[in-house]
């Protein structure tokens, strides 16, 4: 029986440790970005790097929108990818965040979106800012 509900136990962990990840782990001796707060205040995004003074990324505020991020950066992104996030698949989860968003700016970085609800409405706040002129930040 002590076999038994040790192969179970060892099972269960390995399991809960499979679900524990991300997909986008950074490994724990990478850098992590700085939490900041929305423009409006209601929810908190992550920047990564520290953007060049003067840059458009350096203009840029977590909770814009797209339009505004175009406006300030004068231009489009070079590249864009949709996504699922992980509460998509929350039961009754009815937020902006079921989809998100990734764009790169070349010589710039890369930003994510929420990208809307399981409908496909709503969505459209920066969440993240990651600075990386390389563009490796970019992983469709």
């Amino acid at each position: 029986m002590n076999k038994v509900f040790k192969a179970v136990a060892g099972a269960s962990v390995l399991m809960l440790a499979a679900c524990a990840s991300t997909g986008n782990d950074r490994g724990a001796d990478a850098p992590r970005g700085v939490e900041t707060r929305s423009m409006d205040g209601s929810f908190t995004g992550e920047v990564i790097g520290q953007a060049a003074p003067g840059s458009g990324f350096a203009k840029l505020r977590i909770g814009m929108t797209p339009q505004e991020v175009q406006e300030i950066m004068d231009r489009v992104p070079d590249r864009h990818h949709s996504y699922e996030s992980g509460k998509r698949w929350i039961p009754f989860y009815y937020g902006n965040d079921a989809r998100r968003m990734q764009v790169l700016y070349r010589e710039e970085g890369c930003l994510i979106f929420t990208d809307g609800n399981i409908w496909g409405g709503a969505g459209g706040d920066l969440v993240q800012i990651e600075v990386d002129p390389s563009g490796a930040c970019y992983q469709p």
